[in-house]
């Protein structure tokens, strides 16, 4: 810019590039914000409270559907909801003040404070550090996997003792600490020990003392007691039949991973806190949104316990959240000063689109258009539909194996419409050229893009997007057993990480999960049983229900002598065969 710009021209350039611009491009009624929700303002439905926020005030706040179904009682902004994973971002702040207090350091060994967990470093690996946790490249198996594979019903009620417990039980980790990337719950609930541990205090009692009390956030807590009442609160549900919704909420009493509890108007407070910086200090919210790093260079999205990223063009800080039938996006625009927070009790709500959409609302002027933005997700992923022919849908379906994780990915036609089977639920795929899709309700954005090189063998699906999902995928042919053959792979299986046995059976022509139990016999009742295992490749199978895959091993006479599980953030879980007791797989005794 040239010094002798006349004074209106600099007044006009400081006002487009200053928050004052957002105010210009705000909707002169509700109507705008009020449709992206509206397919939730039908009688009976569950809902969402949206709060939008620019320079540290409310720009506009607003529930929509009802907080309990059965009370017919509406959200409201003061209505209260547990925003799931969301939460990590105060469990990475607590560790943060302590780093402050001097009282540790993220480079300490995770084991100064929790000497439970098994020495992975004995044979010359290298520690797990707090940095570890903080960033999701400790290697530590998920908890939340495997409290579900050793057959804890999701409904129970679960504490730090029994989450701990099944982490202190695993003897392998995912990867070598520091050299790769993968999201677990088992770092953050681990952080939750810590700051018990170095402060004396729970982190529900921590947070409430250090964050939430300064802040004046007076409707939110960490919530460690399943039978505690929290006045406001949103009850939570799924997607039922016709007849209406299921409730789902969670009794799960451990901390760290999630259980905050909030509002929209309590979270305007915590997000001005990253400009005001009122608790932590400057340095400490700096150092909150510093992106982690692996061993090789690689930098990564994810930062401490927040993503690092652009929406459309515009620089975002973002996390979301999903537990029982509760979501929760919380989405900021730092250089514009403004965000949107967006808490839902209904498990299809999908907060994150919805919160991209309202900022959209006010701030599509200063946004590159869909077509052309990085929205998060590669360049290509919100460019128009396209119509393909039967063959041009043919080409692509069929069976595909992750390269790294061993998980199936199946691609079919269904009323003329390509769909994809993954992770145990079923999407649908939308069509941007012949080799390229997007999935449709999918948890993040993702894009699939084809390479079509003759037979099913040479095709390659490429996954991009969020870094927890981006992957290769190799076409496959699915793996037919004999009778014979499928024989050799029932038996009892058991588990010393997972503490459990598992019997595998032929039923009706296919080999089936029919029961899991503890060692001395007393079933576990947390995955349904029975249930099928479908054949992928030559010695795999997929417990399609849950997205996992065991892998089978032989013996130099060929006999199956057990197998790995994977389950996408739990990896390599060991079993081998062991002795039937000779007991029916529904009896009692099993």
């Amino acid at each position: 810019m040239k010094l002798s710009c006349s004074y209106s021209v600099l007044w006009l350039l400081a006002l487009m590039f200053s928050g004052s611009a957002i105010a210009q491009t705000a909707p002169t009624n509700t109507a705008s914000v009020d449709k992206i929700f509206s397919d939730v303002q039908k009688p009976g439905s569950p809902g969402c409270a949206v709060g939008v926020y620019r320079d540290g005030k409310m720009l506009y706040a607003k529930g929509y559907g009802l907080a309990s179904v059965e009370l017919n009682v509406p959200i409201s902004p003061q209505t209260v909801f547990d925003i799931g994973s969301t939460s990590k971002q105060f469990t990475a702040t607590s560790i943060l003040l302590l780093e402050k207090q001097g009282k540790l350091s993220l480079q300490d060994d995770i084991r100064k404070y929790i000497p439970e967990l098994p020495d992975y470093s004995k044979n010359g690996g290298p520690k797990i550090t707090i940095l570890n946790l903080l960033n999701h490249t400790s290697g530590i198996r998920d908890y939340l996997a495997l409290l579900e594979l050793s057959g804890v019903n999701i409904d129970s009620v679960t504490t730090d003792e029994d989450a701990l417990a099944i982490v202190a039980r695993q003897q392998n980790l995912n990867f070598t600490p520091g050299s790769d990337f993968l999201y677990s719950n088992s770092g953050y609930f681990l952080l939750s020990l810590i700051v018990k541990r170095v402060s004396g205090m729970t982190l529900r009692e921590f947070a409430a003392q250090n964050i939430f009390g300064p802040l004046q956030m007076t409707h939110t807590m960490f919530r460690d007691d399943h039978t505690k009442l929290i006045p406001n609160r949103a009850l939570a549900y799924d997607p039922g039949d016709k007849s209406g919704y299921k409730l789902n909420v969670s009794y799960f009493e451990q901390l760290g991973d999630g259980a905050v509890h909030t509002s929209v108007e309590d979270l305007l407070k915590w997000d001005e806190n990253f400009y005001s910086a009122q608790v932590g200090g400057k340095d400490l919210i700096s150092e909150l949104q510093e992106r982690g790093k692996l061993t090789n260079g690689k930098v990564l999205e994810y930062a401490k316990a927040l993503f690092i990223g652009d929406y459309r063009g515009l620089a975002t800080v973002r996390h979301g959240g999903a537990w029982g039938g509760y979501r929760a996006e919380l989405l900021r625009f730092p250089q514009q000063h403004f965000s949107v927070a967006c808490l839902c009790n209904l498990a299809n709500a999908n907060p994150e689109k919805r919160a991209e959409k309202v900022s959209a609302v006010f701030l599509s002027s200063l946004m590159k258009p869909l077509d052309k933005a990085k929205s998060g997700a590669p360049a290509g992923t919100t460019g128009p539909e396209v119509s393909l022919t039967s063959a041009q849908l043919s080409a692509v379906t069929g069976m595909y194996r992750n390269e790294k994780g061993g998980n199936i990915a199946r691609v079919s036609i269904t009323d003329g419409k390509p769909q994809m089977e993954i992770f145990g639920s079923t999407f649908k795929m939308r069509s941007l050229s012949p080799t390229e899709f997007t999935l449709v309700d999918f948890p993040v954005d993702a894009k699939l893009s084809f390479e079509l090189n003759g037979n099913q063998g040479s095709r390659v699906m490429n996954v991009t997007g969020d870094e927890a999902i981006a992957a290769t995928y190799r076409g496959v042919t699915e793996f037919s057993p004999s009778a014979g053959e499928l024989s050799g792979f029932a038996g009892d299986f058991k588990s010393e990480e997972l503490g459990v046995i598992y019997r595998l059976q032929v039923v009706s022509g296919k080999l089936n999960l029919v029961g899991i139990s503890e060692p001395s016999g007393i079933p576990r009742t947390g995955i349904p049983v029975p249930n099928p295992l479908r054949p992928t490749i030559n010695g795999e199978f997929e417990l399609s229900s849950l997205g996992v895959n065991l892998h089978f091993m032989r013996n130099a006479a060929h006999e199956i002598t057990g197998f790995d599980l994977g389950a996408g953030r739990s990896q390599g879980i060991h079993f081998v065969r062991v002795a039937e007791k000779g007991v029916q797989p529904h009896s009692s005794g099993f």
